[in-house]
């Protein structure tokens, strides 16, 4: 059927922080032609869904939303299916859900308003291409956010296969996108008020280029860069790589200012065997090690990982060297997870596969440690001063909601001030998850 003229559409983003950067850009793209973002509650003419697939049944929950987008008497926006699981699933998404009208991949989404024009004549239009010219070459340029911290996507794709990962097979090969677009792009961010910027990529330490005198640079001398931007407050980066943690990134979190005391390293596993089986080319002991070198820089560097639990073969032996890892990280919080087979992946295919009881059992051990460590974290931060960005309105009258360098949520009362102020707090007491603090009083000079 014809369709009229998209004027108010809303992007629904799942999963990763590249996702949100992409849909970010999508929604600036729309913008840029002519429309504007429905408001809380308003209906949209245009729903872009950007998913992963990083996780079991993303497909289904994909099916689902569409479902519920579905209008009575067959009335529904015009529904765009983008992202990763667009990538590995586009024909059979526009085969068992005929009221999607655009399927896009997560490196052909600047080709969003030509699909957009072509499903307003009735076609169904479906783009899961990796194409050699650079989406970011096309995108409209960075205008006024609306939050002081922004996602900037420096590298994107992977070529480290691990067994049990999509993200090669949806996201494509690594590639680093050019020092002087980075650069130009952070200023802009910063001309639009922003803050903190944190780096993203699949593997954002393998990112490399040649600066403005032709020089190779890794991402340490990005940041280096990033640092004398007048007006950027904080430098983050995420996701890494163990591999990838070179001297001279290591050196970084010890003399560059704004770069934040929080680094993400996934391990995954703290067996050697599954380690192997996993592809992830690095020993538990090596993975420790960089640990170590990174705190002798910066000994109050809160560091955060990533497990798989219950990966195939996975013994209780193996499992029991994961709990001696996380006991030697003291981690300042991590994310696990059960293995779920993903199409396509070695892994799926795996003898040994462990049954859900055991997966699950295993799981809320390593939780229990890990929430553990984070809450001893936080209460480290008992009677600290210091900084906080403020991010976004709290659920209590005058509140106000801000991380410290460390990521850690700070809640404190202050009408007076808004979104967007660093201030000076002291931390009153620490929960679980985060912490409550408030103004602290200096001393007239």
């Amino acid at each position: 059927m014809n369709r009229t003229n998209p004027k108010k559409f809303r992007v629904k983003s799942f999963g990763c922080q590249m996702n949100v950067y992409d849909g970010e850009r999508m929604s600036e793209m729309l913008v840029d032609q002519g429309m504007s973002n429905a408001d809380e509650g308003e209906d949209a003419d245009l729903v872009v869904l950007n998913t992963c697939h990083i996780r079991e049944k993303a497909a289904e929950k994909v099916y689902s939303d569409i479902g519920r987008l579905r209008g009575k008497d067959g009335k529904s926006p015009m529904i765009a299916v983008a992202g990763c699981v667009a990538q590995a699933e586009g024909k059979e998404i526009s085969r068992r859900a005929p009221s999607v009208d655009i399927v896009v991949g997560p490196q052909a989404y600047h080709r969003l308003p030509e699909l957009i024009d072509r499903a307003k004549s009735g076609k169904k239009a479906l783009d899961t291409d990796m194409p050699a010219n650079s989406k970011f070459d096309v995108l409209p340029g960075r205008k006024k956010q609306a939050r002081p911290t922004a996602f900037l996507t420096v590298q994107e794709g992977c070529d480290k296969f691990c067994t049990y990962c999509v993200v090669p097979y949806t996201r494509g090969a690594e590639i680093s996108r050019p020092w002087s677009d980075l650069i130009a792009e952070a200023q802009a961010l910063v001309d639009g008020g922003v803050k903190e910027i944190t780096l993203l990529g699949q593997n954002v330490n393998a990112w490399s280029s040649n600066d403005d005198t032709g020089k190779k640079q890794g991402l340490d001398g990005l940041i280096r860069r990033l640092n004398e931007i007048d007006g950027l407050e904080r430098i983050r980066y995420t996701t890494s790589h163990a591999n990838d943690m070179t001297d001279a990134l290591i050196a970084a979190h010890g003399d560059v200012p704004k770069l934040m005391p929080y680094l993400h390293l996934p391990v995954q596993s703290g067996s050697d065997p599954i380690l192997k089986a996993m592809n992830r080319s690095h020993s538990a002991e090596e993975y420790l090690k960089i640990l170590r070198r990174i705190r002798d820089v910066r000994p109050d560097i809160a560091i955060s990982g990533d497990f798989i639990v219950g990966f195939p073969g996975e013994t209780d032996a193996d499992f029991e060297e994961t709990l001696s890892v996380v006991r030697e990280a003291n981690y300042a919080q991590a994310y696990s997870f059960k293995y779920s087979p993903r199409p396509g992946t070695p892994a799926a295919v795996m003898e040994n596969q462990i049954p859900p009881e055991v997966t699950n059992e295993r799981l809320q051990r390593l939780q229990a440690l890990l929430n553990e460590q984070q809450y001893d974290f936080n209460k480290q931060a008992l009677g600290r001063q210091t900084d906080i960005l403020l991010e976004r309105n709290g659920k209590l009258d005058g509140q106000l909601v801000g991380k410290t360098p460390w990521l850690q949520s700070v809640h404190i009362i202050a009408p007076e001030l808004a979104i967007g102020d660093m201030v000076d707090v002291t931390i009153e007491s620490a929960g679980p998850n985060s912490l409550q603090g408030k103004l602290t009083q200096r001393e007239a000079a």
